[in-house]
């Protein structure tokens, strides 16, 4: 099972970006989801995550939290991230996977690019 990323592009400085990310698996449902993203020359991080049922129990990273907003809809099999007041430096690849150990097969990820 792959996942489908979409939703990334080319912003400027402060301007907003909504991901989406589709998984055609059935169990999808069970799994705390996360949203991870990759910065050219540097590794893969996860900056955000919702537990099964969503609710308030979302988590992000310290440069993310405050910006960022990850959600969830179960009969769409669709996680969401909703980020705000984007600055250069969330210049990445960004990929959505089971949080912490990754179970599915990487997907092609959405690129999202910030300049002025």
């Amino acid at each position: 099972v792959q996942p489908v990323e979409s939703g990334g592009g080319s912003v400027q400085p402060g301007g907003s970006l909504r991901l989406s990310c589709v998984i055609s698996d059935n169990s999808f449902s069970f799994y705390t989801m996360g949203w991870y993203r990759q910065a050219p020359g540097k590794g893969r991080d996860l900056v955000a995550t919702v537990p099964e049922n969503g609710g308030d129990a979302e988590d992000y990273s310290l440069d993310v939290k405050g910006r960022f907003t990850i959600s969830r809809n179960n009969a769409k099999n669709t996680v969401y991230l909703q980020m705000n007041n984007l600055t250069p430096e969330d210049t990445a690849v960004y990929y959505c996977n089971t949080a912490g150990v990754a179970i599915y097969t990487w997907g092609q990820g959405t690129q999202v690019t910030v300049s002025s």
